[in-house]
């Protein structure tokens, strides 16, 4: 009986320790700066062909040559997003196309059960995790495809368990007007910076920031 209890106290002392790290970790996040001794290397999270892919896209048009380089994740079932991402990069200015593409299980496909979402999600996390502790990116950014959720939240334990800082981004998809999409709604407590494109939302979302149409 004494071992079992030690046992539970040793699990509650160590969640309690994970909990205060992330807390630190999500609060610092904000301030830190990364790209302040050079270029900032950028996990993007791609949904799928049209939609997320595109917004996304046009999101890392703006962004200056700094942010390189650039690691972009996809779901392995999506067959469209690829070829947009590589007619993407050939646009950029010569000498700024240094990228990887990188395939994962899909968190969630559209209308599956929540049952078996649950499995879907472990099992990307288990490619998640690997993936982003090698890639040890200075940014995720992200604007609502499930497979983002597994990125951030290795992201996150990166910075708790003392590795690397990572900031993490998340746009709202421009076509949620009045409510978060389901991936938001996980993120919006877990990120660092959280844009919405509506000022509907960030009336409702006081943590969110709104700049107007930004995709």
């Amino acid at each position: 009986m004494l071992a079992l209890e030690t046992v539970v106290v040793t699990l509650v002392f160590l969640f309690l320790l994970f909990c205060l790290r992330l807390y630190v970790v999500l609060k610092s996040g904000a301030k830190y700066k990364p790209g302040s001794k050079g270029s900032v290397s950028v996990l993007v999270a791609v949904g799928s062909g049209r939609g997320h892919t595109t917004e996304i896209l046009r999101l890392l048009g703006s962004l200056s040559s700094a942010y390189s380089p650039r690691y972009y994740v996809l779901a392995q079932t999506d067959r469209m997003s690829e070829d947009k991402i590589h007619a993407f990069e050939s646009s950029r200015e010569q000498g700024d196309s240094e990228f990887s593409v990188f395939r994962i299980p899909r968190s969630r496909e559209v209308h599956q059960s929540w049952s078996s979402s649950v499995l879907s999600t472990v099992n990307a996390l288990c490619y998640s995790v690997p993936l982003v502790f090698r890639l040890k990116p200075d940014l995720i950014l992200c604007n609502g495809p499930g497979t983002c959720v597994p990125l951030c939240l290795v992201g996150l334990l990166l910075g708790v368990l003392g590795l690397k800082q990572v900031v993490l981004v998340y746009v709202e998809s421009l076509c949620r007007v009045q409510s978060l999409s389901l991936t938001g709604r996980i993120l919006y407590p877990l990120t660092h910076y959280f844009f919405v494109q509506w000022a509907a939302l960030r009336d409702k979302y006081p943590k969110a920031i709104f700049l107007g149409r930004i995709v």
